[in-house]
């Protein structure tokens, strides 16, 4: 349901509630036992006025028109998005055993809604999340407590009204049907939030840069695409009346665009076109905006080079690069979205039981095909891991005898063969 319906109650098309309305003690301010709902401009963004006051307001749907900040968000949702995201259950005795029936790991990896791969819903809902800091999934569960669907929900149709701890939320489902939902059945993202349930936007938080740099990029489209001044005529105030002014200007500017003037356009004794090109200053200008790239990246912790910014790199630099992207952003913004997976789509039991998500990063760190086997014949023979593990890595079938760990390099393979060969 779009704003425009929510405010003028209009209806594209037949809508049900299935929910009855929440019933609770009276809250100040809300109806129906709850506090008023979220602004949709806040959560949708929207800033105060910088203390400069010719700068823009930021919102999210404006500040990712800006390469940077579109890049920034695609490419930490992309990369999290395209990686599995596996559920482990830790046991007693420490060990990490990895759980493949659980249906939030089909619905995470595989199928996240009829028809919806979980790729398509994983990218949305990390995208949203970095560039709105709210980002919402309706995740029902059936008469079982067990998980049915994880349905992306547009940010601008979430309304989420408050009793005390509680949060109750108000949107219209992929059927069409409205809804209002607990907590419990809703995935809600959310970044830097101060109260633990508002989450905000880097580009809120830090809007007076980002208008800097949509004033910048505003102000270099203009004067590239040359909608300034980009000249002046100067005619000789002999006119009869107002209507011959009139129709020499128009003679002299049929004049600069006709295509055959060749650059040489025939203008009148009076008659004088100064032109306007770029300045030092407007170079200047459009020089300022790699300043502006790395003020954005460094809000979402994206190396340069990850943004295809290699102006001083070289291959060591990218090599590092790529190392601190891991660990700087990839970490940062992962764990986060692994910890409120949990939250949401695991009950209060599977928690304390040791359930727990975790991205698997390693599919980004593929190296060759020469230092993956190098790197599994010194595994092999260290020995830690056996030779059917290190070939199911490979996709390979185990083979008999594999699973024996090799000993050592200086011990023999069977300490009893010796002892068996004095005897005979």
């Amino acid at each position: 349901m779009s704003i425009f319906t929510r405010i003028f109650g209009g209806s594209s098309g037949p809508q049900r509630r299935v929910e009855p309305p929440v019933r609770a003690v009276a809250c100040a301010g809300g109806p129906a036992g709850t506090a008023s709902a979220t602004s949709w401009m806040a959560d949708a963004g929207w800033t105060g006025q910088s203390r400069a006051k010719t700068l823009p307001r930021v919102s999210a749907t404006i500040a990712q028109k800006h390469a940077t900040v579109f890049a920034c968000c695609n490419i930490i949702a992309g990369d999290l998005s395209k990686i599995p995201l596996k559920l482990y259950r830790r046991r007693d005795d420490g060990q990490e055993e990895r759980l493949r029936d659980h249906p939030a790991a089909y619905l995470l990896n595989v199928e996240s809604a009829p028809g919806v791969p979980a790729t398509v819903t994983r990218l949305v809902l990390g995208y949203t999340f970095a560039l709105r800091g709210n980002a919402y999934a309706y995740a029902p569960r059936d008469g079982a407590g067990e998980l049915e669907l994880i349905e992306a929900i547009g940010p601008d149709a979430v309304s989420v009204l408050r009793n005390g701890r509680e949060r109750f939320y108000d949107f219209e489902d992929g059927a069409g049907v409205l809804r209002r939902v607990p907590s419990r059945s809703m995935l809600h993202l959310r970044y830097m939030a101060l109260d633990g349930w508002s989450g905000r936007s880097p580009l809120e938080v830090a809007f007076e840069s980002v208008g800097v740099a949509l004033a910048g990029q505003e102000a270099a489209a203009r004067t590239a695409s040359g909608t300034l001044l980009r000249a002046y005529i100067k005619m000789e105030d002999v006119f009869e009346d107002d209507e011959a002014f009139l129709r020499n200007g128009r003679r002299v500017r049929a004049a600069i665009d006709d295509p055959e003037a060749n650059g040489m356009p025939i203008l009148g004794a009076g008659d004088e076109i100064k032109r306007l090109d770029l300045s030092a200053a407007d170079q200047e200008l459009l020089a300022s905006r790699r300043f502006d790239r790395e003020q954005l990246a460094s809000i979402y912790r994206v190396p340069m080079p990850k943004l295809q910014i290699l102006e001083n790199g070289v291959k060591a630099n990218a090599e590092q690069a790529a190392i601190d992207y891991l660990t700087d952003c990839l970490l940062h913004w992962g764990k986060q979205l692994e910890d409120q997976y949990a939250l949401s789509l695991l009950s209060e039991r599977e928690r304390r039981s040791g359930f727990f998500f975790r991205h698997d990063f390693d599919t980004l760190l593929r190296p060759t095909t020469k230092e993956r086997y190098e790197a599994l014949g010194k595994a092999v023979g260290g020995p830690f891991v056996s030779p059917n593990e290190a070939r199911r890595k490979e996709g390979w079938a185990p083979i008999e005898g594999g699973d024996a760990l090799y000993p050592p390099p200086n011990m023999t393979r069977d300490s009893n063969a010796g002892e068996n060969s004095d005897d005979e």
